[in-house]
């Protein structure tokens, strides 16, 4: 454990975690949780965090300081051991300021980096993910199987389910989640930092998603545990954040059940340093919004039903998007199937998306519907039960704007389904395999299949499933009575 602390202080000076002035002071708490009494210097090879942390949880397990070797366990104390390395919240909003103080990219740079040095990013665990790029009728669409969220082990599930229940922090987004310890059903998190900012006068804080589905995947939160709802504050508090952050992209899933996904309990939006497929998407036709003839209106060429808004004015720009948002809330076109409540529950809403589009702000305003029928219990505007082979989950803001994220199921799943094309073995003698049968059948005979390309192909037929997925949840379909359907709704505002 000496040379373990050695590699660990050696690591925390070398990411600028820890200042020279606090060598000992750390080394000191590190030998205080590993019950240590004697500590010596030594020089040490460079190594991987994880390998030092993977280390250590194995020592505390072997000498009774940890009870389990579970995953869940070893994540509660190597987060413990990160914790008593980062510095506390006043550094590292301090250091923040200085970096924006330069720019807005050195600041996130400056945020991200450090993130990622402290372990509350596991990069070694987003590093296996799947991920990759299919081209398409509405250009690059990406794909991740995301495999960085560790299966429960059922020792972990049984002591959360005895574990006393708590309230504090009210949910995994409140800033009460800075430095808490956690527990067996709420992730530890000593080594995570939040930074505050103002939007449209109200106090939010910007922290980086652990999970990072992409570049520099970001989650901006209010300070207050407060519903999701989508209004026109929100559409001023996403511009004034890509505002203060021109580089980044700000959205928020909508505001209701099947097409909001995410945690509807708390508001909060997404956002991060990546150019998804939406926002290369070009207009598909223009309009004229009245009274708002300053702004760029018009239709986007993308799967879903998206408007997009172009001008130079935040103010001018909200007012249009809740003009938008006002007219969707209440409108009902029954030729088209869309309607805005049933029996007094409401099915319109909006998931909005600003960036930057050169000198002007860009605002994509994405028209959904979670209206259900006896034949589509899962959402009439949700994908179709033959591709829940792939895709089962809601299409919340990340697969909106271009990315799939798909369950780690799939990772094994495909692996032996190429193994089962391959080999000519029949997928429906496969309990696991069989509800791809179907889906193989439509597309098997299109290739010359071998050892080479069989993952190529399944990854680009996956894609296509994706794109459908996007189609099903596009309130007007890309047919000509879907654009017409959508046209109606233009003529309306």
């Amino acid at each position: 454990m000496n040379k373990l602390i050695n590699e660990l202080m050696a690591y925390g000076i070398r990411t600028h975690l820890v200042e020279e002035d606090d060598r000992i002071y750390v080394t000191n708490r590190l030998l205080e949780l590993f019950g240590l009494m004697e500590f010596t210097e030594e020089q040490v090879e460079e190594r991987d965090l994880a390998e030092i942390l993977r280390d250590m949880c194995k020592y505390a397990y072997e000498n009774g300081i940890i009870e389990d070797n579970t995953v869940t366990a070893t994540d509660l104390f190597d987060t413990k051991i990160m914790g008593l390395l980062t510095p506390p919240p006043s550094v590292v909003r301090k250091n923040f300021r200085e970096h924006y103080a330069q720019s807005s990219k050195a600041a996130t740079d400056y945020y991200y980096q450090f993130s990622k040095a402290t372990n509350y990013i596991r990069t070694e665990r987003i590093a296996k993910d799947e991920k990759w790029v299919t081209e398409t009728e509405y250009g690059p669409i990406d794909i991740t199987i995301n495999l960085s969220k560790p299966e429960k082990d059922p020792r972990d599930i049984a002591k959360a389910g005895q574990a006393k229940k708590s309230g504090y922090p009210s949910c995994l987004l409140c800033v009460e989640n800075e430095g808490y310890a956690g527990h067996f059903s709420h992730p530890a998190r000593q080594n995570h930092r939040v930074i505050p900012i103002t939007l449209d006068g109200q106090e939010y804080f910007l922290q980086y998603s652990p999970y990072v589905y992409y570049n520099e995947h970001c989650i901006i939160f209010n300070r207050q545990h407060t519903p999701m709802k989508i209004d026109r504050a929100v559409f001023k508090k996403i511009l004034e954040f890509v505002k203060l952050f021109p580089h980044y992209t700000a959205g928020s899933n909508a505001d209701l059940p099947i097409v909001g996904g995410s945690i509807l309990s708390h508001d909060h939006f997404q956002g991060g340093g990546y150019v998804f497929a939406m926002a290369k998407a070009p207009y598909d036709r223009v309009f004229t919004l009245p009274g708002y003839e300053d702004l760029t209106a018009g239709i986007v060429k993308w799967p879903m039903s998206v408007i997009r808004l172009r001008g130079k004015d935040i103010d001018r720009m909200t007012a249009a998007a809740d003009h938008i948002l006002s007219s969707w809330r209440g409108y009902t076109d029954e030729e088209s199937f869309v309607f805005s409540e049933t029996d007094g529950v409401p099915h319109n809403t909006i998931t909005p998306i600003a960036r930057m589009h050169e000198d002007m702000y860009e605002l994509d305003l994405v028209l959904r519907n979670n209206i259900t029928t006896p034949e589509c219990p899962w959402g009439v505007y949700h994908p179709s039960a033959d591709l829940h082979h792939i895709k089962k989950e809601n299409i919340g803001l990340i697969e909106v704007m271009g990315l799939a994220v798909l369950p780690a199921r799939l990772k094994k799943e495909m692996a032996e389904l190429e193994e089962y094309i391959l080999n000519h073995k029949d997928l429906r003698s496969n309990e696991t395999l069989e509800k791809h049968a179907d889906w193989v059948d439509e597309w098997i005979q299109n290739y010359e299949i071998n050892e080479t390309n069989i993952h190529a192909i399944v990854q680009q037929e996956i894609s296509k499933v994706f794109v459908k997925v996007l189609e099903c949840a596009g309130v007007y379909k890309r047919t000509e009575d879907g654009q017409k359907g959508f046209d109606r709704f233009i003529a309306s505002l």
